[in-house]
Parts: structure tokens; sequence; C-alpha cells
């Protein structure tokens, strides 16, 4: 290999969800090549839903992922509550935001304390982080636990809950039983503030990016568990019109699809969420995020840690308020019943938006799904954003740069599993 090219490869990219690789080419001071490798074996999650009763994909679809099992069930739920033509009760349509704050506090913590992190402090992993950050660990880990206790409380576990229906749960819980998972959820919330003035204190590289950014946005509040999609350029849209404006393509390097918005590359998650909806914050989480610098958009990934926390301190001190007006619903779910048609649904897992559509014949077996989840529609950005950061940092050693490269991946907090399921690979070798 001649000086003026260089290639950097990572087999196998530690502290994010899934199996993945990264590769990057360097020729003459250009990057020709930044290839984000989602090898995971494609999953097949749309052919076996197929055939299924329309009750059956809140269950099957949260086996995706193990992290944001509730998402998959909120937006299959959406699609199908929409096929049905029936909507939630205002206190069911309460208590399934609530469960969704459990599973954002649970992967938030997941990643600040655990993956993201160790970048930022030099060290190779959460367990020599917690050799010399013992109380910084044992925090997040008691903050991850309040929202896995909000899983289990509404969810049934907090992995792959069982309690989530089409029209709501099976069992909704007397009020008494919210007392012990509110006193975790004060402490949490103080931890979580901790975590984000700390984190301000980081040293962040420059980068800016000039993606467009989706997300999912609501008149009334920060937009997490159903609204309408918009982007930062105007565009505004239902779940419906979904397909109209994103569409997937297949790229040689990866098992998951690549998609674009109204043809051009974009980015769902934490940075589009706020820069779209940070008005809609709480009070509370709008004096942390001034309080660390953060003004009413961001678009340095490296500040995406920033993000998630004061995300963090919002999801916690809105499953605050919801606990705090709950009543017990009358009806733990609104009937649905089985009818041919079609059914869109979105939300905001952790990652991103999280798009399902379902269609289903007279007697409600689904006939054809669709899934998009957030990691495949970042992945364009992802490799756009390691390109920049390669050609900005060339004066580093292999070493340093490929460091770099996997902070830059780090910084999305990708769920490779869950991009690995589409349908077909027409892979050309030459």
């Amino acid at each position: 290999m001649s000086r003026r090219s260089r290639r950097l490869t990572v087999n196998s990219l530690a502290r994010v969800e899934g199996e993945g690789a990264l590769r990057v080419v360097v020729e003459d001071d250009k990057v020709t090549r930044a290839e984000l490798n989602i090898y995971e074996p494609p999953r097949f999650f749309e052919a076996f839903l197929r055939g299924r009763a329309y009750t059956e994909p809140p269950d099957i679809t949260a086996r995706i992922c193990g992290i944001c099992p509730v998402a998959y069930q909120t937006s299959a739920c959406n699609a199908l509550e929409q096929l049905c033509g029936i909507r939630l009760d205002p206190p069911l349509a309460a208590l399934r935001r609530l469960l969704y704050c459990g599973e954002w506090i649970a992967s938030h913590a997941l990643h600040i304390y655990l993956l993201h992190l160790p970048d930022f402090l030099g060290y190779p992993d959460a367990v020599a982080l917690a050799a010399d950050h013992r109380e910084l660990v044992e925090h997040g880990l008691a903050v991850k636990k309040a929202g896995n206790s909000l899983l289990e409380l509404l969810g049934g576990r907090s992995i792959h809950p069982i309690n989530v229906r089409v029209g709501g749960f099976y069992a909704v819980p007397d009020r008494a039983r919210f007392e012990p998972v509110a006193e975790q959820l004060r402490r949490a919330r103080d931890y979580a503030v901790e975590a984000a003035e700390f984190a301000a204190g980081f040293e962040f590289p420059d980068l800016e990016l000039d993606h467009d950014l989706l997300a999912v946005t609501a008149p009334d509040g920060y937009a997490i568990e159903d609204g309408t999609l918009r982007s930062n350029t105007g565009t505004s849209f239902t779940a419906a019109d979904f397909g109209a404006h994103v569409v997937e393509g297949q790229v040689p390097h990866s098992t998951a699809l690549h998609a674009r918005l109204d043809g051009r590359r974009y980015l769902a998650g934490p940075l589009a969420r706020y820069s779209l909806n940070s008005a809609h914050l709480s009070p509370p989480a709008r004096e942390v995020a001034e309080a660390i610098g953060l003004r009413a958009q961001c678009r340095n990934p490296f500040r995406s840690i920033l993000v998630r926390a004061v995300e963090l301190v919002y999801a916690v001190d809105e499953a605050l308020r919801i606990i705090g007006d709950y009543e017990r619903p009358a009806r733990p779910a609104v009937a649905a019943r089985p009818r041919a048609g079609v059914g869109h649904g979105v939300s905001e897992a952790p990652r991103g938006v999280l798009y399902h559509r379902y269609e289903t014949d007279d007697a409600g077996a689904v006939r054809a799904a669709t899934i998009v989840p957030p990691t495949s529609q970042n992945q364009a950005a992802i490799e756009d954003d390691l390109r920049r950061v390669v050609e900005a940092n060339l004066g580093l050693d292999d070493a340093a740069l490929t460091h770099l490269c996997e902070r830059t991946i780090r910084n999305y907090d990708p769920c490779i599993s869950c991009s690995a399921h589409f349908l077909e690979l027409d892979l050309v070798r030459r």
C-alpha cells in the first residue's frame, strides 16, 4: 500500500447493539469509501408475520429488539388500531406513553453510562470505567433499574413485555403499585441531572451535520408514542404517507437497507427530535438544556450524549407527571375487531423514527408487513459523517483514527440487529 493510500478496518464494533463492522479507504487524502458493514443475517420478520392474526404483531415484533421492544409494540399497535378504526381511551393512551417513558429511561441510561461515557473518559469499556468511577456507574444502573421497573409494572417484564395488546393492555395496575416506582424515579431524576451536568464538561470534536432531520412531532408535547412526521425543511406528513416520502434501497455491503427522505440523506433520532421539538420539553428539562449549553437545535453528533441526557431528564419527569395524574382506567383495552384494510403507525424509538405498515384480510390475517427501523434510516448519514471525520483528521495514526471512527458510530447508538430483517439481497461480486 502506498503512502497515499490507507485502509482502516474494524471487524467487530464494540459497545453497540448487534454485530457490525467498519471499512474506510483513503486515497490521495480523500475518503473513497466509508462503509458501516451490517453483516448480521436478515431476520425476515416481515415475511413470517404474513398469515398471522392481526393481534399478534405487537408480541412478535417486540422480539426484534431486547433494548427497545416497546417501540416495536407501540408502532405495531398504532398501525393496527388505525386499521381497526379504534382510538385508545385517554387513560390508556397515558399508560402507553408511560410505558414508553420506561423504555426511553432504560435505553438512554444504558447508552449514556455504559456505552458512551467510556469514550469521553478514556476507558475501553464500562467495567474499566466502574473501577475508577464506581458511583457514576452505580447511578447509571439505578436509573436503568427505574426504567425497568416501569416496564415490569406495566408490561409484565422488562424485556419483550407481555401485557401490551392492540387496544391497550391485558391488565392495568392499581394506583398504589406506582409509589415504589415513583420513588425510584425521583432518585433517577437527580442522577440524570447530575449526568447531564457532568457530560457538559467534556471536550467535543467539531462536526456539524448537514443532513435533513426527521422526527415525530405533536402539538401538545415532546413526541414519543405517536404523532405527525416533520422534517427541518418544513415537510409534514402522517404515518400513512411515510412510504411516499421515505424510500429504502439496498447497498452491496450491508444486510440493512438504506433509506432516503424525498431523495435525500437524512437523520432520525435524538438530534432530530431535539432540534424539531425542544420547545415542547418540560420546564425542568429545558432548564437542564440551557444550563449545559444546548441551544434550540443541536447538530453535532458528538454532543448527542448531552441531548440524550436532557431526554432522560424529560422522560423521568414525564413519567412522574403521568403517575401523579393516574387514575385506574375503567377498562384495560378498547375492543378491536378484525377487518380488511391497511394501517400505518409510527413512534419514536430511542434511536429514532420507527414505522410499521400492515395489510390484513377480512378475517384479520396479515397479508403484508413493512417495518422501517431507525438504524437503516440513519446508516447513510453515519457513513457520510465517517467520511467527513476521517478527512478532517488524516494527521492521526491508524489506531487513533480507527478509534475516532468507532466513537463516531457510537454517537448514534445504532441498533444493528433491528435493521437486519429485510427480504431480499442481490449481491454482485466482481
